[in-house]
């Protein structure tokens, strides 16, 4: 019998603020249990969450598509919800600058003390359809793009190509 997969994502949804704590590579491939969970807890009126990248191996655009998404949604909230990224190693550092999330999210480096007051939960992270994989990383750098305008360019052969393959169906 195989071994289940771990978790990439575990969250206190009972704490606050709402902890995230990533385990491993966030990408394309597991993005959309979080971006299903923080769509959960705005409608339960959640405002303020903590991802904590100390155990994040790397990511990838898709997922910090999803983080900017959710910040910009915390944005929109009256008062404003508060998204911070704590314990963040250089390189995924490096990444949240280049793609401007630093100007939506709190950024700590440092030693944030992280306490899952009422246990962990592991998000979903099953495999989506083909469509619904393409329309999650549409969004995500649809994200990317509202998030700094930079992200344009960067994007703009990714966005045609999934624009395409999302309106083709």
């Amino acid at each position: 019998m195989s071994e289940p997969t771990k978790p990439t994502f575990l969250v206190d949804a009972y704490a606050n603020p709402v902890l995230v704590r990533i385990d491993g590579r966030a990408s394309f491939a597991n993005s959309g249990g979080l971006r299903d969970f923080f769509a959960e807890m705005f409608k339960h009126g959640r405002k303020s969450f903590v991802v904590d990248f100390k155990d994040c191996t790397s990511m990838d655009s898709t997922f910090l598509g999803v983080l900017a998404g959710a910040a910009l949604e915390l944005r929109r909230q009256v008062p404003p919800g508060t998204l911070t990224l704590v314990r963040v190693a250089e390189r995924n550092l490096e990444l949240i600058r280049n793609l401007g999330l630093h100007r939506l999210a709190t950024v700590d480096a440092g030693e944030f003390q992280m306490n899952f007051h009422g246990g962990t939960t592991g998000l979903d992270t099953r495999a989506k359809t083909e469509i619904e994989s393409a329309r999650l990383i549409l969004e995500a750098h649809e994200n990317l793009v509202s998030a700094d305008a930079a992200n344009a360019a960067k994007f703009q052969d990714v966005l045609a190509f999934l624009r395409n393959r999302v309106d083709s169906r």
